[in-house]
């Protein structure tokens, strides 16, 4: 398997026999029969079919797959070879692929972790063939180092390798000659005196050949010993190329090239501080190596991708290390640990009062490890220190108490991550620095300049893009200083679109002949021209002029093909994130101009400023995802020019300023244009209605400690931004400072959810158990635990009266029913393929993924309830919902209290109180709407049920809390995140005899995810303004992932 393409360019074309398409009828006869007749077979996987089949011509040897001179291995390439007579379906050949250095099926693959990828082989296989091609590809590097280093070394090697080779030749002729006059002789042989002197020469010969063999051995030795000093830099390049080759697993869009990443080394090597002696020359290379291709990179990764891959880079690095007890510096276990972060909740939280539940038991998982044992019982003992170490503001930069301050800094992540999930980001920035060097930590600036001296007429520029950047403006600006300008005619930039794909094709023949720049924005659009774009591309590689540049934009999309990704340079160029740099970001969209033709410019100039702060606002508050927006939404630009122009104009034709007018055109047609959520537009109708009133004029609070400015002029107000926009506070958003600290926790979260993507599967080294026996173990604890199937005949046999809550709950049970028996059934078929009693299906491969991966299976997630926890805690809240029917079906009564999280279909529940109020009470059905009172009491002291209604619990509230003493809606507590609510009475009512006065309309989601999980609303009261929990982005939840 090679993943760059080489095999291609290298020999395939001239051995090509045939090609033929997997969707053909007669593929696996065809490629059977290759089996048969010997000839050796190469699958490519390309970007437009799943794969072609190429059938080799068996007779010409394959000697160009052997290894670079450093090494007598011959296997360049890792290879697979099927089991003979098994070609049915591609998911029965994954069954039976087995590991072989010697084979006839060789796997060409353009995008190493594309598609076919996962569905053709299984995991462990994979694994195996990884490092193959990672040990070879570490030789030819090493080759290159020497080469640029050590020519002279390189050269001797070759000398030694083509003397013996001329050694084994002669060998092999005065064998053949000799058996040749044995094979002729007549008479008798010892009286033949032409084979007695073949025979004496033979001798001497190979007596000679044996001597110079042997001091042969003796140069080589030295000469390999010198290799192996340059070993760590093959060893560096090997691992940062494959590291970059995994990046396609977080995003599509990050795919390289072989030939990328040579180039980037040879200019590495290049760049490397000269020394003195060999050790200090490969410490530099090895630094010129690692610096120069995390930089080239680094550059085209998004903000949120550039840590993920700097951890990983770090964790590899580690990997191949010992300490100073030569044990390895990080073990898989404890690596696991960190990614997974998993909660051992068998003791009772003792420290409640200031250490979250999740914390503790995340600190009782950790002392299944040796060096953590005794951490619970220190954490208990001492708790006064550690309470006083996780409210530090910066836990990651204090010393952690007692003697586990000498811990290494990776054993420190552990604990991090185990008490402070929110600080994991800046622990994990600060833990990269350590080990690789400070500059790792130091942000890598888009530079086009920098970008443009490594590109070439076939090597396209491409820049990966995010809302609200437009790369054009830094392409004409650089092409401004190398004079290739429109003016000129010689840059042509092309907006992808219906229609417009001529006009690119003639573009790009245009500049390859005349040597223009070429841009081709939003190919993303015209996702069908894009294999054509491929292979125009391809087609202008050779004879181009040497100025000819294309320059490509798109956002990320799979539609791309991988191989333009592949030979692109890429680049990204995202917006600046805080506050203050979006403010100022959006004033910069325009100067002074826009206000001095008013007759109002005092107004205007407010209103311009404040609708400033609200696109600011409103596109910053993203980043906290849910609590920020229900859903995310293109805020850009152009909607904040559009408004200042619609307000400049509506100032110049009214007397009067209309606000009101303004709000809605801002509210509801600009920015509300994008707005798809009820809930989302309420917000931003609550933040016109708090920045553009009549106020505004004389001055308001945006939010608190940042007053809107007076009348100043447009240098003044850049300064006055600079200057009263200190620090980055949730409150500017409207938030609780606690919502930082969820922004945090999700950023670790996505962070280690990332890197888990990018570890090897199988695995089971230095004891632990492979992917097999994890799975295997996992499973039977399931199936242990599986309950029984409800009885719904015998159930309904028991049922007197089909009352809404009884048709209801048995509803409940049936979807209970169905998702136990998918349980049993896929676990019980996995279990089945572990034994080897049945082929692995790609539905059990998903599975035992899932399984392996603490992920709740798709197929379980489809006949579930929406959840975002992990499997472990998933499978402990799926026996409590369990058990709530358990107990229900035993009398049928509709229960005392009833836990509304629990339920497949908490809708249902509340129709089901709106009907049985309705019919007592000779209500229409379609106006009764439901009301909620917030109880004092907990569901263990509720002592029966209610007559009216129903007594519910289960709500955690997010962004705020309930206090209970003066039943209202309070500002939450510091790193309290998700308070639950006492019992709630929720009621039926005539939609004109419900009350909302002094109330704030609460939305209530199933999960922390919001959006499409809406439930209902819950009307709680309030002695605060609503609008303040609505800007809060306050809500209740079902159900909650800590």
């Amino acid at each position: 398997m090679e993943p760059a393409s080489d095999a291609r360019s290298l020999w395939v074309e001239e051995r090509v026999m045939g090609l033929f398409k997997m969707s053909k009828p007669d593929k696996y006869r065809k490629m059977a029969s290759g089996e048969e007749t010997g000839a050796p077979l190469l699958k490519f996987f390309d970007s437009e079919d799943c794969s072609a089949i190429y059938f080799l011509d068996g007779a010409k040897d394959m000697s160009c797959f052997s290894a670079p001179p450093t090494s007598n291995k011959k296997k360049l390439l890792c290879m697979l070879k099927p089991q003979p007579a098994r070609y049915t379906k591609p998911d029965e050949m994954a069954n039976i692929i087995i590991f072989d250095l010697s084979p006839k099926l060789l796997e060409s693959m353009h995008a190493l972790m594309e598609g076919g990828w996962s569905e053709m082989m299984a995991r462990e296989v994979l694994e195996n063939c990884h490092k193959t091609i990672s040990a070879s590809y570490e030789d030819q590097l090493l080759a290159v180092v020497v080469g640029k280093e050590r020519p002279d070394l390189l050269e001797e090697q070759s000398s030694l390798i083509k003397q013996n080779n001329e050694f084994v030749i002669k060998l092999k002729e005065l064998e053949d000659n000799l058996l040749y006059l044995l094979a002729t002789a007549e008479g008798d042989i010892l009286a033949n005196e032409e084979l007695i002197v073949s025979l004496e020469v033979t001798k001497a010969t190979v007596k000679d050949i044996n001597a110079k063999v042997e001091a042969a051995k003796i140069t080589e030795a030295s000469v390999a010993k010198a290799f192996e000093s340059y070993r760590p830099n093959g060893n560096r390049g090997s691992l940062m190329y494959f590291i970059m080759n995994q990046l396609c697993i977080i995003d599509h869009m990050y795919q390289y090239s072989l030939a990328a990443f040579k180039f980037i080394f040879d200019k590495a090597l290049a760049k490397a501080e000269p020394a003195e002696s060999v050790e200090e020359r490969v410490a530099n290379l090895q630094d010129s190596i690692t610096y120069t291709v995390f930089s080239f990179v680094t550059r085209g990764l998004f903000e949120r991708h550039r840590l993920i891959f700097a951890t990983q880079l770090a964790v590899k690095v580690l990997l191949g290390q010992t300490n100073d007890k030569g044990e390895p510096a990080i073990k898989s276990d404890e690596l696991m640990l960190l990614i997974r972060n998993p909660r051992d909740n068998s003791k009772e939280n003792p420290l409640q009062s200031w250490l979250p539940d999740a914390a503790w038991g995340s600190v009782q998982a950790l002392a299944s490890v040796e060096e953590f044992a005794s951490l619970p019982a220190d954490v208990e003992g001492s708790w006064k220190r550690w309470k006083e170490w996780c409210e530090f503001e910066q836990p990651e930069a204090n010393p952690l108490p007692q003697e586990w301050k000498k811990l290494s800094g990776f054993h420190q992540l552990l604990i991090i991550r185990a008490m402070r999930p929110d600080r994991m980001t800046l622990a994990i920035s600060r833990w990269v620095e350590q080990v690789l060097g400070a500059k790792y930590g130091t942000a890598i600036n888009f530079d086009l300049l920098l970008s443009f001296e490594d590109s070439g007429p076939a090597v396209p520029i491409f820049f990966l893009l995010s809302p609200g950047v437009d790369p054009a403006a830094d392409v004409r600006a650089l092409g401004k200083t190398m004079g290739k300008t429109e003016d000129e005619g010689k840059f042509q930039g092309v907006s992808l679109g219906q229609g417009q794909e001529p006009v690119a094709e003639k573009a790009l023949d245009q500049g390859y002949v005349e040597g223009g720049w070429v841009m081709l924005e939003n190919i993303e659009l015209v996702a069908n021209w894009l294999p054509k774009l491929e292979k125009k591309l391809a087609s202008l590689e050779e004879g181009a002029h040497p100025e000819f540049r294309v320059f490509l934009t798109a956002m990320p999309q799979k539609v791309v093909p991988v191989p333009i990704l592949q030979k692109s340079i890429k680049l990204t160029n995202e917006p600046p994130s805080g506050l203050k740099a979006n403010l100022l970001r959006a004033f910069k969209n325009f100067d002074a101009t826009i206000w001095e033709s008013s007759s109002k410019q005092g107004e205007l100039k407010a209103i311009i400023f404040s609708l400033c702060f609200f696109h600011s606002v409103v596109c910053e508050r993203r980043k906290f995802g849910p609590m920020g927006w229900n859903r995310g939404y293109p805020f850009n630009t152009g909607d904040l020019m559009v408004c200042i122009a619609v307000a400049n104009n509506y100032l110049e034709t009214n007397s009067k300023i209309p606000w009101d007018d303004l709000r809605y055109l801002f509210g509801e047609i600009m920015y509300g244009g994008h707005i798809t959520d009820n809930w989302d537009r309420r917000l931003c109708t609550t933040f016109l209605q708090a920045y553009v009133r009549e106020e505004l004029v004389e001055g308001i609070a945006l939010y608190p400690g940042f007053q809107s400015p007076p009348n100043l002029s447009y240098k003044e107000y850049l300064e006055y931004v600079e200057e009263n926009i200190e620090r980055e506070t949730p409150a500017a958003y409207g938030l609780h400072p606690n919502s930082e600290i969820n922004f945090m926790t999700r950023q670790a979260e996505d962070l280690f959810s990332a890197i888990s993507e990018l570890q090897p599967r199988g695995g089971g080294g230095e004891g632990g158990m492979t992917m097999g026996e994890r799975v295997k173990q996992q499973l039977d604890e399931i199936l242990e635990k599986l309950p029984e199937l409800f009885l719904m005949i015998e159930i309904e046999e028991r049922v007197e009266e089909r009352t809404p809550y009884v048709a209801f709950f048995l509803q409940e049970c049936e979807r209970m029913n169905l998702l136990v028996f998918e349980m049993g059934r896929s676990l019980r078929e996995l279990d089945a393929g572990l034994r080897g009693d049945l082929s692995i299906s790609q539905p059990m491969e998903d599975l035992m993924n899932a399984l392996f991966e603490n992920r709740v299976p798709s197929t379980w997630e489809a006949l579930a309830w929406p959840s975002l926890a992990p499997l472990s805690p998933w499978l402990a809240d799926f026996l409590d919902r369990q058990r709530q029917l358990v107990e229900w079906t035993a009398d049928l009564n509709t229960p005392k209290v009833t836990w509304i999280s629990g339920l497949f279909n908490p809708q249902a529940f509340l129709t089901a109180v709106m009907q049985v109020t309705a019919r007592k009470n000779e209500w229409p059905l379609d106006r009764v709407v439901t009301t909620v009172d917030v109880t004092k009491r907990g569901p263990e002291e509720i002592e029966g049920a209610v007559r009216e209604g129903a007594y519910i619990y289960g709500m955690y509230m997010d962004g705020a809390r309930w206090d209970v003493n003066s039943g209202v809606i309070e500002d939450a507590n510091m790193k309290e995140l998700y308070p639950k609510l006492p019992v709630m009475l929720v009621k039926a009512v005539p939609v004109e005899k419900a009350d909302s006065r002094d109330q704030y309309a609460c939305p209530v989601y199933k999960t922390q995810f919001r959006g499409p999980t809406y439930v209902f609303t819950a009307g709680l009261k309030t002695k605060k303004p609503p609008s303040k929990w609505v800007m809060a982005g306050v809500s209740l939840l079902m159900s909650v992932v800590e």
